[in-house]
C-alpha cells in the first residue's frame, strides 16, 4: 500500500480545520501579494480588471457557491459511511474544491469586486458579455453534456435551496444526513454526479467566455478533473447496484 493510500485511510479528525484553511488560502495569498511590491507589480501589469457583471466575476462568484456545497456534501457522507473508497473520493473532492473556492474568492478580492451578487445566479452565461455573441452562447449550449443548461441564468428556477443546476436541495441534503452505510453512499454518489455535471457546464462557460487567462485555465482543469470523477462515480454506483439519476 502506498503512502498516499495510507494517508487517505486516516480518519478526518482534523478535516474541518484543513478545509477551512484551504477556503481562505487563496484570499490570504492574494491579500499578501497586494501588500508587497511584487504583488503591486503584478496588479499593475494586469491588462485590466474585470467588470462586476463580466463572465470572469460571475463565474468566480457562482462557482464559489457551487463548490461550497460540494464540500458540504462530502463532509456529510464522511460521517455516514465507513467505506474507504467513498470516503477517499469525498476527501479528494472536499480538498480540491475548497482550494479552488479560495482561489476564486481571492481573485474577487484582488479585483475589489463583491463576492455575492443580487442578480440571478449564472446570468453571465446568457448575456454574451465581453464581446461574445449570443451565437457563441448557443455553441456553448451545444457542447453541454446535460439537459436544461441552454439559457442558464434565465431558465433555471431556484428552489428549496438549489440555486444553480446540479445543486442539491435542502430536502436532499437532509435525506443524506439521515442515511447511513450503502444508502448514504449511493445518495452521495448520485447527488455529486448531478453536482459535477452542473459544474462542468459552468466551467465550460467560463472557458469560452472568461477573459482572465488564469481563470480560463482553472476552468479547463475543472472540466477535465470532474469529467474523470464522473466516470469514477459511475463505476462506483454500478458496483453498488445503482446508477446516476436519469
Amino acid at each position: 500500500m502506498t503512502a498516499g493510500r495510507r494517508i487517505r485511510r486516516v480518519e478526518w479528525a482534523a478535516g474541518s480545520a484543513v478545509v477551512l484553511a484551504l477556503l481562505f488560502a487563496g484570499v490570504a495569498t492574494v491579500a499578501s501579494a497586494r501588500e508587497d511590491g511584487s504583488g503591486a507589480d503584478r496588479v499593475a501589469a494586469a491588462p485590466r480588471t474585470p467588470a462586476a457583471d463580466s463572465a470572469d466575476a460571475g463565474f468566480a462568484r457562482d462557482m464559489a457557491v457551487h463548490h461550497q456545497q460540494a464540500v458540504e456534501l462530502s463532509f456529510i457522507v464522511r460521517d455516514r459511511t465507513k467505506d474507504e473508497e467513498v470516503r477517499r473520493l469525498a476527501y479528494d473532492i472536499a480538498n480540491t474544491q475548497a482550494n479552488q473556492r479560495g482561489m476564486l474568492l481571492g481573485w474577487l478580492d484582488l479585483w475589489e469586486l463583491p463576492k455575492t451578487s443580487a442578480g440571478q445566479p449564472m446570468a453571465w452565461m446568457a448575456t454574451g458579455h465581453e464581446g461574445h455573441s449570443m451565437n457563441d452562447m448557443a455553441d456553448m449550449a451545444d457542447m453541454a453534456d446535460t439537459d436544461g443548461m441552454a439559457g442558464t441564468g434565465t431558465g433555471y428556477r431556484a428552489h428549496d435551496g438549489s440555486l444553480m443546476p446540479g445543486m442539491a436541495t435542502r430536502t436532499e441534503l437532509d435525506r443524506l444526513r439521515s442515511a447511513s452505510g450503502r444508502a448514504a453512499e449511493v445518495q452521495y454518489l448520485r447527488l455529486m454526479t448531478e453536482h459535477h455535471k452542473g459544474g462542468v457546464d459552468m466551467a465550460r462557460g467560463c472557458a469560452k467566455l472568461c477573459t482572465v487567462k488564469a481563470e480560463k485555465r482553472l476552468a479547463g482543469g475543472m472540466v477535465e478533473a470532474q469529467r474523470s470523477e464522473l466516470d469514477e462515480m459511475a463505476g462506483m454506483l454500478t458496483a453498488r447496484g445503482s446508477a446516476p439519476r436519469s
